[in-house]
């Protein structure tokens, strides 16, 4: 009697392993909606890696995996499958959790960032909440994978309060996971080792890796490239304010933006003006912790030529109270008698 069971069981067992272990190419390639994913990730840095590290079987998470799997099969044979598969946020956070797998470092340095907000500290938090009401574009970079509108998430939209997520489920969830600022499947190399026999040319002979800094667009569900985003034009007080080349800053004044009128400064705009106009986000802010206590002493250094430790300065770099934004500051905020001349050593006569 127990002949049958075992037969199907072992049947069924070895041919969800031999799908599991088959090439992308003869398994989930064979679900035309994969195509556009496989073209992006066989290009990419992850294409040695098969796709269940990252998206997990059919029988990762259980039941629900099961489930999830089969109303897609149902779908794509007797419903109306999409052209183009994107996860929903649920599927976004468990790719996430085993991004952490390889990289550690950098899911430890964004844990410890602002970055790692969840939607309890965005979305109920008072004393924003009773300045400006929630709207429909807090989703655009708070929340972007969401699926619903600003109504469905919290209650009331109002200045008055008190304010309550509708979906508890969502209260401990991050509002901007990795995949808002980085995609699998973007283009790229596997790291190789370099020649060994001729190290000084290891750094000149290092292949360029493109960047691997997106953003994710809420409204059309794609990752736009760093390099493709316009940069929207910045002024101060009708003066246009230098922005850095660095194309790696345009993503993120996607949210961190300046009003409709591109006023510096305005909204949450970061923009550096005065004495650091020009200069990128990522040369202070380090790519995932936001950490910036260590970026000052690589241009102001204490033994420079001015004999000053910026670090020390009435800056909100020293203090958060300082009516001097590092972003913003400029030399006569301090010096409000005029900034003093330089003062340059008398240039010796030549011999004669």
């Amino acid at each position: 009697m127990l002949i049958a069971p075992l037969a199907v069981a072992a049947v069924v067992g070895g041919g969800y392993t031999t799908w599991n272990n088959l090439s992308a190419r003869r398994s989930c390639l064979s679900c035309h909606e994969i195509a556009p994913a496989y073209d992006t990730w066989v290009n990419s840095a992850h294409r040695k890696l098969a796709c269940k590290d990252c998206h997990g079987t059919a029988a990762s998470n259980g039941l629900h995996s099961l489930r999830e799997k089969s109303r897609m099969v149902l779908v794509h044979y007797f419903g109306k499958p999409p052209q183009e598969i994107r996860p929903n946020e649920t599927q976004v956070l468990e790719i996430m959790d085993r991004c952490s797998g390889c990289h550690r470092s950098q899911q430890a340095d964004w844990l410890r960032s602002g970055h790692s907000a969840t939607y309890a500290s965005i979305f109920l938090n008072q004393t924003h909440n009773r300045t400006e009401r929630l709207y429909a574009d807090c989703l655009k970079c708070h929340g972007m994978f969401f699926g619903g509108g600003i109504a469905d998430l919290v209650e009331p939209l109002d200045t008055k309060g008190p304010w309550r997520l509708k979906r508890t489920d969502q209260a401990g969830r991050p509002v901007i996971p990795c995949l808002t600022c980085h995609k699998i499947h973007s283009r790229g190399e596997p790291a190789t080792p370099p020649d060994y026999s001729s190290p000084q040319t290891i750094t000149a002979q290092r292949k360029e890796s493109p960047s691997p800094l997106v953003w994710y667009d809420r409204y059309t569900g794609l990752h736009l490239r760093s390099e493709d985003i316009v940069m929207p034009a910045i002024s101060d007080g009708g003066r246009i304010v230098q922005v850095s080349d660095d194309h790696r800053q345009r993503a993120c004044t996607q949210c961190h933006a300046p009003d409709p009128f591109g006023e510096a400064g305005t909204s949450d705009d970061r923009t550096p003006k005065g004495v650091h106009e020009g200069i990128s986000c990522l040369a202070c802010h380090s790519a995932h912790s936001q950490e910036t206590r260590l970026s000052c002493g690589g241009c102001h250094p204490a033994i420079s030529n001015c004999g000053l430790d910026v670090t020390k300065m009435d800056t909100t770099f020293r203090g958060r109270n300082s009516r001097h934004n590092i972003h913003f500051v400029k030399c006569a905020d301090c010096h409000v008698r005029g900034v003093p001349q330089k003062k340059f050593a008398k240039t010796r006569k030549p011999n004669r």
